[in-house]
C-alpha cells in the first residue's frame, strides 16, 4: 500500500526546504557597485521616471511591464480542492507562475486577494494595471469568474484570460479539429454531448459554437440533469446554451448516437453501453482528473473506431492547458496587445491543429520513447515537451493580434521572431525533462551499491514512484529495513541482497572475476571474498544481466568506487580511455564538461579519445556538439606543455574525426563568446554559436572548473556520467544530494536502454 503520510511529507518538504515557495525574484542588471546602485535607484531611476512620464508608452522600454503578469486568485475554486481561500491558493498560484518561466519565458507575481464579490475583485486588479503586461486570472468560482472576466477585459487595456475557462476550451478545439478530419467528420453536423456546465465546459461550448459546430446538435448536462429551456434554476450562462428538447432527459439517452463526448465533470460517469451506443467512428474527450469519466483502456476495448484524449500524461492524446496559456501569453505580450481577444485565441487553436500534422522532431520522440509519432489516433494534439510551441503558436496569437487592430506593436521581420522565441529559454530547459520522460517509458533494473544510506533510499523511492526504475538494494537487510521504517520510506516488495552473506549467484560471478583477474594476482579464494562486497557484487549483476545498471560512490571516494567494475565489466570495445563528463544546465543552454572525474594528466591521443567519447554520448542526447579543446592560451598565442597538447589534440581530433566541430587550443571565454571569437578569431570553425562540449587539459582543470560553476554560476550539475564502460555504471560524487542521485538513475536508465 501506498505511504500516503510519506508523499504528503515530500510535498511538503519540497515547498518548504532552502528558500520557502517555488519562484524568487533576480535582478537582472548589474548590481555590483556602487555606480550600479546610483543608476538602479536614485539618482538614476529618475531619468527613466521622467522619459515615461512624458511617454507613458515607454514603460516598455525601461521596466520589465512587457514581460510580467499576474497570477491572480481569490481561492474560491482551488484544482479539486474548492473554496481554500486565498492564502492557501498561493502554492497553486506559485506553480502557475513557475510554469510561464519555464515554458515561456515570463516573468509573474503571484498574487491572492481578499475579494469574494465581484466588485471587491475587479476594483483589486484594475487598480494594478500600470504594473503588469497582462492577468492570469486562475482557480475563482462560477459564475463570478465569468463576470470579472467580462469586466476586466472591457475595463482594462492589457491582456485578460481566465485560463480555467480557456484553456481547455483552446486545447480541445485544437484536438477537437484533428480528431473530426481522422473520424472524418464536420463540425456543423456533429452531435456533441457535455457533461459538465463549469467554467472549463462553458468556455469550450462557446469557442466550439465559433469553429462551427450547432447549438441545435448540442446537449449539456450539469449535475441536477439536461439543461433544458424548461428549467426554472439555470442561471443567465447556461441558458444560452439549453436545449428545447424534452425528449432526452438522460446522460444514457443523449449518446445514442453521438458523434462527440466532452467530460469536464466527474469520474466513472460514462459506461462501458453507453460509448458502444454512439455514432460510429465516436469522439470522447474525458477530462476529469485525476481520473476521467470514462477508463481509457475499457473505452478503447470496447469501441476500436474511438479517439480518445484525457487529461492524463499517461495515456494518449493528453490535453493539458500548459500547450496553449504560456504561448498565448507570450505572443500577446510581445505585440503589447491590449486584450486576448476571439481571433487570438481561435489563431491558437489552428495552430496547435497544425503543428500536430508536421513532422515530430527526434528529441519529441526520445523523450516519450516513441518511434515516430505521427499524426493520427493516438497523436491529435502536439506532446508539452514539443519546443516548437514556443514559436509557432506565440507567433500565431502575435499575428492574430496584429490583424485584428489590438496590438500596440508591429512585428516586420517574423524569421527574426521566431528565431529570437526559440532561443529564449535555451536548449536546455526541456532537456532534462526528455531525459526523465524517455526513462520513465521503459524502466531498467538498477541496483544501488549503497542502500543503507538514507539518502539512496530516498532516491530510490523517487525513481520506484516516478516508474523511473525498479531498485534493487544491496546491504545489511535489517540495516535497510530499520532505515525505511525510521524514514518512513516507502519500498515495498523491492528486493533486498545482502552479499556478505552470500547467495545463489556469489559462485557464479567469483568465478567470472577469478578469469579475468587470475593473471592479474587474484586467486579463486580472494575472488569470492571481494565478490562479497557489494560493488563487486553489483558490478556482476550487471555483468551477468540480473540488473540494467549500477549506481554507487556516495560513500566511498571515486576511484575506489570505479575499479571493481573496471575489473569485473571492463571498457567497451576499442575504447583506450574511460572518461567523465558533467551537463551543467545553464541559462545559455546545456554545456558539456570532460574529462572531470577520471584521467589525471592525458595526452594529446588520450584527449582525442575522451573527446570522441564524450561526442558520441552528447548526440545520444540529439544535441549536435560543439566542441573547444580549452588552455590559458588562444590559436598559438601562447607556449607551454598545455597549449602545446590541445594544439596537438586539435589537429588529431580533426584528423580522425572531420564532421566533428571542434577548435581549439582557446580561452573559455572565447569558447563561450561567439561573438568575442568571431571579432578576434573569425577563422575559428567555432564561429557563430558557442561551444556546448568543453574539453579540458588535465582532471585538475576541468574538476575545478565544474565545481566553481556549480557553486557560483547558479546551474545545475547532473553527472558524473561515466563514458566506455561496456555496460551502465554510474559513480555518485560522494555526498551527492538525493536530486543528484535521482538524476543520475535517470541517466543510467536511458544508459541502459
Amino acid at each position: 500500500m501506498k505511504n500516503t503520510t510519506n508523499r504528503k511529507q515530500d510535498a511538503l518538504d519540497y515547498h518548504s526546504q532552502g528558500r520557502p515557495g517555488k519562484i524568487e525574484v533576480i535582478p537582472s542588471k548589474p548590481t555590483n557597485s556602487q555606480r550600479d546602485l546610483a543608476l538602479a535607484y536614485s539618482p538614476g531611476v529618475a531619468e527613466p521616471c521622467m522619459e515615461i512620464y512624458r511617454t507613458p508608452e515607454d514603460v516598455y522600454k525601461y521596466t520589465a511591464k512587457g514581460n510580467l503578469v499576474a497570477v491572480i486568485s481569490n481561492g474560491t475554486a482551488v484544482l479539486g480542492l474548492g473554496n481554500i481561500g486565498p492564502a492557501a491558493s498561493k502554492p497553486v498560484m506559485e506553480g502557475k507562475g513557475l510554469l510561464f518561466k519555464i515554458f515561456a519565458d515570463i516573468d509573474v507575481f503571484d498574487l491572492e486577494i481578499n475579494a469574494t464579490t465581484v466588485d471587491e475583485f475587479v476594483n483589486v486588479v484594475k487598480a494594478l494595471e500600470p504594473t503588469f503586461g497582462g492577468v492570469n486570472l486562475e482557480d475563482i468560482g462560477a459564475p463570478m469568474c465569468f463576470e470579472i472576466e467580462r469586466r476586466l477585459k472591457e475595463e482594462m487595456n492589457i491582456p485578460v484570460m481566465h485560463d480555467d475557462q480557456h484553456g481547455t476550451a483552446i486545447i480541445t478545439s485544437a484536438a477537437l479539429l484533428n480528431a473530426c478530419q481522422l473520424q472524418n467528420k464536420k463540425l456543423e453536423k456533429i452531435k456533441l454531448v457535455v457533461s459538465g456546465a463549469g467554467a472549463a465546459a462553458v468556455s469550450c461550448i462557446k469557442l466550439y459554437l465559433k469553429l462551427g459546430v450547432k447549438k441545435e446538435n448540442m446537449l449539456v448536462f450539469d449535475k441536477d440533469g439536461i439543461v433544458n429551456s424548461s428549467r426554472t434554476d439555470l442561471d443567465p450562462i447556461r441558458m444560452e446554451f439549453a436545449t428545447p428538447r424534452t425528449d432526452v432527459n438522460t446522460l444514457e439517452e443523449a449518446m445514442k448516437g453521438a458523434d462527440v463526448f466532452l467530460g469536464l465533470s466527474a469520474a466513472d460517469v460514462l459506461s462501458a453501453d453507453m460509448v458502444k451506443s454512439m455514432a460510429k467512428n465516436p469522439i470522447v474527450f474525458a477530462l476529469a482528473n485525476p481520473n476521467p469519466e470514462i477508463n481509457y483502456d475499457l473505452a478503447v476495448s470496447v469501441r476500436k473506431d474511438i479517439i480518445m484524449a484525457t487529461g492524463r500524461s499517461d495515456f494518449p492524446n493528453q490535453v493539458n492547458n500548459v500547450l496553449g496559456f504560456p504561448y498565448i501569453f507570450r505572443g500577446a505580450l510581445d505585440v503589447r496587445a491590449t486584450t486576448i481577444n476571439e481571433e487570438m485565441k481561435i489563431a491558437a487553436v489552428k495552430a496547435i491543429a497544425d503543428l500536430t500534422k508536421l513532422p515530430v522532431p527526434e528529441i519529441v520522440n526520445l523523450a516519450y520513447k516513441a518511434k515516430n509519432f505521427k499524426f493520427g489516433k493516438d497523436y491529435i494534439i502536439p506532446k508539452p515537451m514539443d519546443s516548437r510551441l514556443m514559436s509557432v503558436v506565440s507567433s500565431a496569437v502575435a499575428k492574430a493580434a496584429i490583424d485584428s487592430g489590438v496590438a500596440r506593436k508591429e512585428i516586420t521581420n517574423w524569421d527574426a521572431y521566431h528565431e529570437e522565441l526559440q532561443v529564449r529559454l535555451g536548449a536546455d530547459d526541456k532537456l532534462l525533462r526528455n531525459i526523465a520522460s524517455k526513462a520513465k517509458s521503459a524502466p531498467k533494473r538498477v541496483v544501488f551499491a549503497e542502500a543503507d544510506n538514507y539518502k539512496i533510499l530516498k532516491a530510490a523511492q523517487i525513481v520506484k514512484d516516478e516508474g523511473i526504475a525498479t531498485p534493487i538494494l544491496l546491504g545489511n537487510v535489517n540495516r535497510i529495513q530499520q532505515i525505511i521504517i525510521d524514514h518512513e520510506i516507502d519500498l515495498d516488495q523491492v528486493e533486498i541482497i545482502d552479499p556478505w552473506q552470500g547467495t545463489e549467484d556469489s559462485e557464479q560471478f567469483a568465478n567470472h572475476l577469478y578469469e579475468r583477474r587470475k593473471r592479474r594476482g587474484v586467486t579463486l579464494y580472494e575472488a569470492r571474498k571481494l565478490v562479497r562486497d557489494r560493488n563487486y557484487y553489483g558490478a556482476s549483476m550487471v555483468e551477468f544481466g540480473k540488473a540494467d545498471a549500477l549506481i554507487s560512490g556516495l560513500t566511498k571516494n571515486y576511484k575506489s568506487t570505479l575499479k571493481p567494475s573496471l575489473q569485473v565489466i571492463g571498457t567497451k570495445q576499442g575504447v583506450k580511455k574511460i572518461a567523465g563528463m558533467y551537463m551543467m544546465l545553464t541559462k545559455k543552454g546545456p554545456v558539456f564538461m570532460g574529462d572531470t572525474t577520471v584521467n589525471p594528466d592525458p595526452t594529446a591521443q588520450d584527449l582525442v579519445d575522451i573527446t570522441g567519447l564524450i561526442h558520441e554520448s552528447i548526440k545520444g542526447f540529439n544535441i549536435m556538439p560543439r566542441v573547444a579543446l580549452l588552455s590559458y592560451s588562444n590559436f598559438g598565442g601562447n607556449s607551454g606543455p598545455v597549449p602545446e597538447k590541445m594544439r596537438i589534440a586539435t589537429a588529431l581530433l580533426k584528423e580522425q574525426y572531420p564532421d566533428m566541430i571542434v577548435d581549439g587550443e582557446m580561452q573559455g571565454n572565447f569558447a563561450m563568446n561567439s561573438e568575442l571569437l568571431k571579432d578576434n578569431y573569425p577563422f575559428s570553425t567555432l564561429c557563430g554559436s558557442p561551444a556546448n562540449t568543453l574539453i579540458f587539459p588535465n582532471l585538475e582543470s576541468g574538476n575545478i572548473a565544474y565545481k566553481l560553476l556549480q557553486e557560483l554560476g547558479n546551474v545545475e550539475a547532473v553527472g558524473p556520467i561515466l563514458l566506455g564502460l561496456n555496460k551502465p555504471v554510474h559513480v555518485l560524487q560522494m555526498d551527492s544530494s538525493v536530486r543528484e542521485i535521482v538524476n543520475m538513475v535517470t541517466i543510467a536508465v536511458v544508459d541502459a536502454q
